[in-house]
């Protein structure tokens, strides 16, 4: 789903995203996507359309916001009702930064500690654990991609992802036993 009229606030969004993606490597993006993630976030003016705040029965919502014509980023909306969250998983190599729109979101972030890839088994060390509210946001780089996110809270929370790219997929890593995950292979989609 992707706005055919954006509002203003998602135009000057994608000018802006437009201007921060213009550098050559990923750290410097990302400081410079964050930035205005944070200051949108800040101005106080509503973003987002009342369709891209609708949360979905079954699992979170992933909505298309804006799929850059030059393929350099794609700008999500994902609602997540009480509950709801991600299992362990990665970017598959794509950066990303997130940045929450409404509500809060816990992030538990992991790093790798060992495993055997032949076997699709990982063994992950847990780093950090955030819980991040409106107008805070946060940087993927590969390799530090590993994480969940869950909304801790009753109400609806909303975030806004942009990711270096269009994630089509990405793997997410189911306990095994041992302290051990089995790592899969799962196509995204978008949310009706």
């Amino acid at each position: 789903m992707t706005s055919t009229v954006p509002s203003a606030a998602v135009e000057q969004l994608i000018h802006r995203l437009d201007d921060a993606v213009a550098v050559r490597d990923d750290a410097g993006r990302c400081r410079r996507v964050k930035q205005v993630l944070i200051d949108v976030m800040h101005a106080g003016e509503a973003l987002l359309d009342a369709r891209f705040l609708v949360p979905a029965p079954d699992r979170y919502a992933r909505r298309l916001l804006h799929r850059d014509p030059a393929g350099r980023y794609t700008v999500i909306a994902m609602v997540w009702d009480r509950s709801q969250g991600t299992p362990l998983h990665d970017h598959a190599g794509t950066w990303c930064v997130e940045c929450v729109y409404r509500g809060r979101i816990k992030v538990t972030s992991y790093s790798v500690s060992g495993g055997d890839p032949e076997l699709d088994l990982v063994e992950f060390r847990q780093e950090t654990v955030v819980l991040a509210g409106r107008g805070e946001a946060g940087a993927l780089i590969p390799p530090f991609e590993y994480h969940r996110i869950e909304n801790p809270d009753r109400a609806p929370a909303v975030t806004i992802h942009v990711y270096g790219g269009e994630m089509t997929y990405c793997h997410v890593f189911e306990p095994s036993g041992e302290g051990r995950y089995r790592r899969e292979f799962r196509e995204l989609h978008y949310t009706a």
